[in-house]
């Protein structure tokens, strides 16, 4: 990177040197980045993503180039110059233009190995031809020769320049450019799967689990991070304190002690009642897609800081797809049979019969009604498949359920399944009735008993960790499924909870309770109200963190990742029922 302006041009060739990127806030239709043609030549879906869905993220090789471009040589003869053109409908900032023997020449540095050693690609090709362009309208120069150096195996490629073919390329390709832009339908993956390995939105956009949705041939390679590298910050001490210190956030606690934790290393905040966050940090926070969480004293969630405008053509697609009542409907039904089904093999699992000590009755019936409930799902998931479709409408048209809400069934017996797997879970907690944590039934709003407590706080983390997946993914967690919007709870999230209540939290929170974990002195009790107080809350919260790391193996896509980045995995593959590939949402299941 060098000097803004060539230092040896005269005051009409330095004066078209200077950034034309200002004039994008006047236009209507804004240009686009020569890097974005560079995206699209690699592949139509990371244009997409990058340039209309606004997702953009760093991995190790993007942080190789960065390190790359500002550790170049600086010379007299090179200099780096940003450059707009309303004419061509482009921006960008060039890596180095270099005169040789009094001409210009564009020069392109990449970190990796050229074409066969002897090639440019594709992509490569059309970005420094952009800048060639660019170059040439401002400096009034022709411009014959732009180069290419790769510096994983040393290469220079020399292209030669035909100005005329030259903007017809770059035309053509903004002009798809523009299409897609103004497309509300993700182009589908049509690169090799040797692109996709390299590729840093691979987890986003989950390529290689696409393809295994189509054809189901072979195992998926797996493209998506097993674990999350940073880590979620509860903070449970009142009248603590968050601010910025540099790259860092640095935690002060009400004893005068402070505790400092590198900024890359943070993925969330999670601050419980009287906890005080800096503005500075807020503005850390947002800029580095750090999510900032408020839960009450108590753990019920207050708000969330969410990302930016952006991702317009997701929620659209999105608010389309809620509006299909089929595809709700069946959406619907398969959230019930994941929670029903996983409900009901916790149990089974829970209360395994010896030859000399059968289930008790109750247990027996409970389990025969859980498993009506799931037969009835079925039967509905199956009677949905067979029921034509008004297209224009997107009405589900069936002579057995004219004129009922398909979705309010199935919630019906969703409801009805709950409360029998409510009912059971007395029968695999080793308790005596007289005990403190004995599990009466459900209740909450506020919970009136030491387990409801428990329940009610695991949740409330699990809502929190929901929220983040939608908004990470970005989806609008306001526009449900099968809940609806009636209380202070987004329906989304509400929906995405129901697949992990059960593996997140009932699982090791029985396991906890079965071996004496929790004392009274966790919990306070106010008139009728039961909460967890700061050491009952903080042992929930290693309880619940630790649930998180657990790995487990997918039973479809056949690969094994933690159970926090299996949230993310379900929200990306909901979102892929109306936006790419269906088929491989709410599949998790116990063993």
């Amino acid at each position: 990177m060098g000097n803004s302006t060539p230092p040896s041009c005269d005051k009409d060739v330095e004066d078209s040197f200077r950034s034309y990127h200002y004039a994008e806030k006047t236009l209507d239709e804004p240009s686009i980045r020569v890097m974005a043609l560079h995206a699209l030549a690699y592949c139509e879906r990371l244009f997409y993503l990058e340039e209309v869905e606004e997702i953009r993220l760093a991995d190790a090789n993007v942080y190789s180039g960065r390190r790359l471009h500002e550790q170049l040589d600086k010379g007299a003869e090179n200099y780096t110059v940003e450059l707009a053109s309303e004419r061509l409908g482009i921006r960008g900032k060039m890596d180095c233009a270099r005169r040789k023997s009094g001409s210009l020449v564009v020069l392109e540095h990449k970190r990796g190995r050229s074409k066969e050693g002897k090639e440019v690609w594709p992509s490569d090709r059309l970005q420094v031809l952009a800048y060639t362009l660019l170059l040439a309208e401002h400096t009034g120069k022709i411009i014959t020769e732009a180069c290419v150096k790769y510096h994983a195996d040393n290469k220079t490629i020399i292209i030669p320049v035909d100005m005329q073919g030259c903007e017809k390329e770059v035309s053509t390709a903004v002009a798809r450019a523009k299409e897609l832009r103004s497309s509300l339908e993700r182009p589908p993956v049509k690169v090799p799967e040797k692109f996709c390995r390299t590729c840093a939105l691979a987890p986003v956009c989950l390529p290689e689990e696409e393809r295994f949705a189509l054809t189901e041939d072979s195992k998926p390679q797996r493209l998506f991070p097993a674990d999350e590298d940073r880590q979620i910050i509860h903070i449970v001490e009142q009248g603590a304190s968050v601010r910025k210190d540099g790259e860092q956030l640095v935690v002060y606690l009400p004893d005068g002690s402070k505790k400092p934790l590198p900024g890359s290393s943070v993925s969330g905040l999670v601050l419980y009642g009287n906890v005080q966050v800096s503005t500075q940090c807020v503005h850390f926070c947002a800029a580095r897609d750090i999510g900032i969480h408020w839960l009450s004293f108590g753990g019920h969630f207050v708000g969330s800081l969410t990302p930016g405008a952006g991702g317009v053509q997701r929620r659209n697609r999105q608010y389309a797809a809620m509006q299909n009542s089929r595809m709700k409907a069946q959406l619907a039904i398969q959230i019930s049979m994941a929670k029903v089904e996983n409900q009901l093999r916790y149990i089974l699992r829970a209360t395994r019969s010896k030859p000399d000590e059968p289930r008790p009755a109750q247990v027996e019936g409970g389990i025969s009604r859980l498993r009506q409930q799931l037969s009835s799902l079925d039967q509905i998931s199956n009677d949905l498949g067979k029921t034509k479709v008004d297209t224009d409408s997107s009405e589900v048209c069936s002579s057995e359920q004219e004129g009922v809400d398909v979705t309010e069934i199935v919630r019906g017996h969703e409801g009805m399944a709950a409360r029998e797997y409510f009912s059971l879970l007395p029968f695999v907690l080793n308790l005596s009735t007289d005990s403190f944590l004995y599990f009466h039934g459900r209740n909450r709003r506020p919970p009136k008993d030491p387990f409801n407590a428990l329940l009610s706080f695991g949740y409330a983390l699990l809502y929190r960790d929901c929220m983040a997946g939608l908004l990470a993914v970005g989806l609008e967690p306001a526009f449900g499924i099968l809940h609806t919007p009636r209380s202070a709870s987004y329906p989304l999230a509400l929906d995405l909870m129901e697949l992990f209540r059960v593996i997140l939290w009932d699982i090791p929170l029985v396991g906890s309770v079965n071996r004496k974990q929790w004392g009274q002195d966790d919990f306070e009790i106010t008139g009728s109200q039961v909460w967890l107080n700061s050491e009952g809350r903080r042992k929930a919260i290693r309880l619940y963190e630790g649930r998180k790391q657990e790995k487990w193996r997918h039973p479809v896509l056949d690969y094994s990742l933690s159970y926090a980045r299996t949230i993310e995995l379900e929200a990306k593959l909901l979102e892929k029922e109306w936006s790419g590939t269906p088929g491989l949402f709410a599949k998790l299941r116990l063993r």
